[in-house]
This record gives C-alpha cells, structure tokens and sequence, in this order.
C-alpha cells in the first residue's frame, strides 16, 4: 500500500471521532452564489494585463473538517465559488472545468455538489444559462483517478460565469493545495482552512505574490462516544488582491514553481486520550517510514530470486564498476518504462517487476537497486521531485516527492543512475530529473541528506559543413553531427521512436527549408556512453539570393539562432536550462568561379561579466575558400534573474550576429 494512504488510513480508524456542530461560513467578502451585479459585466482591466482575455472575479476557498456519515470517519471538506468575465472570445476555455477524483483501499474524494451558470446582458436585462447535465463528462483516467468535466452554456465575449462547488475526502494526509495566482489575473482570492487541535500539518508557501496571512482560535465542540468534548481550532486565512496573470516563461521547471500558493501535509495527530503521533515530521521519521514500507524499503530487501539471477548475469566479473554497468545495462534493457513516475514500486518484489517486463520508474530503479545490494555494490536511493513537478521546498514533507533514482558508491566514487531508458549511462539520469537537489536515504543508519543533481560535463552538440557553391546557387557537400550527453540522449530517442530512417529524416528536414539528404549514416547508436555521429551528403537549395552582380547568403543557414528566447526587459525567475551546453557549428566553402568576396562579417566574440556564458564568431577566408567558426557555451545550469539581462543581451548578439550575411560579387 503507498503509505501516505496507510498513514492516512491508521489515522482515520484511530480518529472515531463524531462532530457536534460546524460554523462553515464563506469567507467574509459578501457574494453570494447567482447575485451577479451589473457592476460585473463592466469590469474592464488596465496595466500590465489590459490586453488579458479573462479576469477572476474572485475565487473564494473554504476548507475544514467534519465526520463522513458514511464512514464515521473524519474528511476534509472543501468548498470553492468562482466567477469570472469572459473580456474575449479566448477567455471562453474557462467555461470548462475539470475535478479529479481519487479512490483507493475503500477510501475515496468524492463531488458533494456543483452548481453553475452563465450570466449575459440582453436587450437591458440579465440572461441566465445554468449547466445542465448534458455538459457533464466523466472520463477515467486509471483504476484509481477519475477527471470529472463540466461545460457551460452560452459563454461568448461578455459574458459573466460561475461556479460552485463542494468536495469530500477521505484523504486528509495533503490537505487540497489553493493557488492565488491563475493564466488571467485574479481580482479577489481568498482561502481559509480549519484544523482542529488533533492535527499538526506543514504549510508551504509559494510565489511572488503577498498573502496577508491571518490566524485565530475557533472553537468547536466534537462528540466522542457519549461525551461531549469542546475542541480548539486554528484558523488561518490567506487573501490576495489584484494578482497580475501567471505568464509563462521560456527555460524554467515548472510554472508551479512560482505561483502563489499555500499547501498543507500531515505532520502529526494527537487524539483525546490518545499518544502523541508523529508522521512526517523528520527526516529520520520519514526514512523510517520508507523502510519498513513494503514498496520501497521491504521491496529493496527482497532476496532469494535476486541472488540467483545476479551470479546469472555477473558471473565471474569481480570488477565493481563491470559489475555495476552489466547489472545497469540488464535491468535498463529487460523492463520498459511505463513512463509514470513516484515514489512507491506497483509490484511487492523485484521477481514480479522483471517477469512484467514493464513498471513505473520507482519499479525499475529499486529493482536496480536490490540487484545491486545483492552483488554487494553499496547504494543508497534518491528521492526527488521531477522538474514538472516544481522543486521540494527541502524540509520534511514526503508528498512533495515524485520519483526515485539509484546512487552507487564505487571505491571513493560516487555516480547516479537511472535505468528508465536504454540510451541513459552511469551519471546520465533522465532529463525531468534534472531538479537541482535530490535527498538520499541511507536505509541502514536512517539518516538522508541532500545532494546535488546537477550535470557537471556539458553536453556538446556539432555540426560541421563542407559545402561547393555549384551552379544554380546550390550548395552541395556533406555535413556532419556529433551529439554527446543529453544532446546525444534527444537524438537516439527521436531516432529510435521513429518508425523507420525515412520518418526520422523527413521530421529533421521539417524545418530546413531547401535540405536534401542522401546517403545517411549514423555511428555508435547502440553505445549510449559514446558521442551519437551523423554523416550525410546533402544538397542546399533556396538560401542564396541575387541582386544584380551580387549573391548573398547567410552561412549558418538553417543552424543559426532565429530569435532572442528572452524578450521581457525583467525576469522574476531564473533561467533553467537543465544542463550546461556547448554548440559548435563550423562552414567551409569553395567559391564559385567568376565570383570573389565582397564582403565577410566581421569576428567577434561576446562574454558574460562573471565569463559562465559565451559567444564566438569567427569568419577567415583564404584565395577561393571562406570558413566560419560559431561556438555558444552556457556553462552553469541556472542563471539568476540578477544574471538575466546580461544573458539577454548575449542571446541578442547571437541572434543578430548569426543573421549576418556574406556577399560575393561577380568578377
């Protein structure tokens, strides 16, 4: 069982806990659901989201707990009312929303009840459209989550819509996260939760965005058997007002990295009449957790098939890093990815993963991991947050994770590894865990630190052009790719996913106008640790053009950096580009006959302040041939937005200098 829900579960059956009363006011700003002013449909915005295609109106939470008469057990009540004006046609996606619904071991959330409506001005009079249950969609998504979907009517440019809402959840480890900020701005948001004094729960907090944090003592009155037991509540309520849109932004993890937002995860209980109860509140306590947990820790420790299959596949190989690739290269090569992530194996045993032959990414690496300890190779797994998932706020909080890799120490040495794709090497981990930090778990002693996740080597991409300028203005030659690292990783993917050489070739020509290509080869695809080499002959058509006696062309062709990626003058996020990198492009060319150079851009070079990024451009040329020389490095992962406009102003130079043409002149 994923033991965030055998944690929950414990808790429920030791709550019996029956409620007496409830106050489960909307918070104090007065709305009421369907008392839509006109005031509303003139709502009209300005600054810096004047050209916006929606508003939120408000967005009102309210959260607080309560006993399921279903169950006896105690659930967290949420209650949302939402409204928005529809400014323009692009605004009328937020007619439709979507609620996921989670069930597991008898627990389930549940749809208390949804009401909805769209609200048009007509003729001088208000128009009222109500969700009927045609517009009503269930869709599932696997045997535990289901996506309910709803659809209003009539919405269109002017319009007015709301909705209100009411979820039930056995589920109260992580309490329903609230987000403030939204792709429109928000005029109003406002969420208030209760907790009774049984519970301790971690909040975290996210965003640019000031919430006005309140909090204040409320009290209950909870009945427990036959008695009536009066219990304190801490209430806390969060507001923020004119919040600009959330705009995303080029070469970041996640857009749930920084938005605003508040989040809560079970941290302890503590029952009238009953001990003290932490869950989560350490680390020590969470890796406890984990190893005695039968789908991580109790999975690694499975033996008996391990140790047979192992001297199966080892051998007589003594050498612990032959034995660490052999292990690695098996269990990569014999289990498919499912391509889901987590934390917790879908199988109890590493036997029943490898007879599967298919699993989720915890599956395969704590199988990695088992075989590993049985050939005696020390290892330890890392828990993580992939970059899609946004960072972990780094204290205690189990649920933040969502995904596990493979740390081996070797000697005085010490690599990760990550098995969910055959084209990943020792140290090469999958690029949607490339988040910065992850936490390592020494199952043994039940300690755990944190550790980098950053790529150190950079991942080099070059293309080499040796080229005839022949008649008709084509340019005819061969050109060269070499890929190592992650830029090797995206090709042998893309190459490999294709379904044959044809359509893999045809997708690389889709952007570059004028390319053909015959005579393909491609070298080391099947030795991940090696650089991914491509050679063709190719034929260039369309990139020269004339003017009188003069011909120009832009010598980077198709490989040059069209435009800047970062175009706002203030970045509030860092720029994450996962990895360093290095991109080299080399040209040479012969000259046609009856033509000399005119004219040849000229060399220059172009460097960060602290020098952890550049540029160089290089152009020579010699009796009837020109060469060119492009090199782009960015040598760090991560740039700061106090970095940001230097690196701005870098990619400017790129895209102005890449453009630059060379002209010839006929003689």
């Amino acid at each position: 069982m994923n033991k965030t829900l055998a944690l929950t579960f414990c808790f429920l059956i030791l709550s019996g806990i029956k409620a007496f009363s409830q106050n489960n006011k909307i918070s104090p700003k007065i709305v009421k659901y369907g008392k839509v002013t006109p005031a509303e449909f003139e709502t009209r915005l300005s600054g810096i989201d004047s050209a916006a295609s929606a508003a939120a109106l408000f967005d009102i939470g309210n959260g607080w707990f309560e006993i399921s008469h279903k169950t006896g057990n105690m659930v967290f009540v949420f209650e949302r009312h939402l409204r928005y004006k529809i400014i323009n046609k692009n605004g009328s996606d937020l007619a439709n929303l979507e609620i996921e619904f989670y069930k597991n071991n008898g627990m389930e959330t549940s749809l208390d009840y949804l009401d909805a409506a769209t609200y048009n001005m007509e003729d001088g009079k208000m128009v009222i459209s109500k969700i009927n249950k045609d517009a009503k969609f269930t869709e599932k998504n696997d045997k535990n989550i289901t996506t309910r979907k709803f659809t209003l009517p009539n919405v269109k440019e002017g319009s007015v819509i709301e909705f209100k809402y009411r979820i039930k959840s056995d589920f109260i480890f992580r309490l329903m996260p609230w987000y403030f900020q939204k792709e429109v701005p928000v005029l109003y948001s406002d969420y208030k939760v209760r907790i009774p004094e049984y519970f301790t729960y971690k909040q975290t907090a996210g965003g640019f965005v000031f919430l006005n944090p309140s909090r204040q003592k409320v009290n209950e009155n909870f009945q427990i058997g036959q008695k009536m037991i009066p219990a304190t509540s801490e209430e806390y309520r969060f507001i923020a007002e004119n919040v600009p849109a959330l705009k995303s932004e080029k070469f970041i993890t996640t857009m749930r990295d920084y938005v605003s937002k508040i989040e809560f995860e079970l941290s302890a209980t503590k029952y009238p009449g009953d001990v003290y109860k932490e869950y989560t509140s350490t680390w020590p306590k969470i890796i406890k957790t984990l190893k005695e947990e039968e789908n991580f820790g109790r999975f690694i420790s499975k033996r008996g098939y391990n140790k047979t299959l192992v001297q199966s596949i080892v051998k007589n190989e003594k050498n612990p890093d032959s034995v660490v690739n052999l292990l690695f290269n098996y269990v990569k090569n014999n289990i498919k990815w499912d391509e889901d992530t987590g934390i917790y194996t879908s199988e109890t045993t590493p036997k029943s993963v490898l007879e599967k032959k298919t699993g989720n990414a915890s599956d395969i690496n704590l199988t990695l991991c088992a075989l590993l300890d049985e050939a005696g190779i020390t290892t330890q797994p890392v828990l993580l947050s992939t970059r899609s998932n946004g960072r972990h706020p780094g204290f205690p909080m189990l649920t933040k994770f969502n995904n596990v890799i493979v740390m081996v120490m070797v000697g005085d040495r010490q690599y990760l590894l990550d098995a969910v794709d055959k084209n990943h090497t020792p140290g090469l981990i999958s690029y949607q865990n490339l988040n910065h930090e992850g936490f390592k778990l020494d199952m043994a002693t039940e300690v755990g630190e944190w550790i980098s996740l950053e790529c150190q080597a950079p991942s080099k991409r070059t293309v080499a052009m040796n080229l005839l300028w022949d008649e008709g203005n084509k340019l005819k030659g061969n050109m060269y790719i070499s890929s190592n690292n992650y830029e090797g990783l995206i090709r042998r993917d893309k190459y490999q996913s294709a379904a044959n050489e044809a359509d893999f070739l045809k997708s690389f020509k889709g952007d570059k106008p004028g390319l053909g290509i015959k005579n393909y080869t491609i070298a080391n695809l099947g030795s991940p640790d090696q650089p991914l080499v491509e050679s063709m002959e190719i034929v260039i058509e369309d990139n020269v053009e004339e003017a009188g006696n003069l011909a120009y062309f832009a010598p980077l062709l198709f490989e040059r950096t069209k435009e800047n990626p970062f175009k706002i003058d203030d970045r509030k996020y860092p720029v994450d580009f996962a990895y360093p990198s290095e991109e080299h492009y080399r040209f040479n060319m012969e000259l046609p006959k009856g033509y000399q150079l005119e004219k040849l851009p000229k060399s220059e070079k172009f460097v960060l302040p602290d020098e952890t990024a550049s540029f160089t451009f290089m152009f020579s040329s010699e009796e009837n041939r020109i060469s060119l020389y492009s090199k782009i490095i960015t040598k760090k992962s991560v740039y700061t937005p106090e970095e940001y406009y230097d690196l701005k102003e870098l990619f400017k130079s790129i895209v102005t200098k890449q453009a630059e043409q060379i002209v010839l002149k006929k003689i």
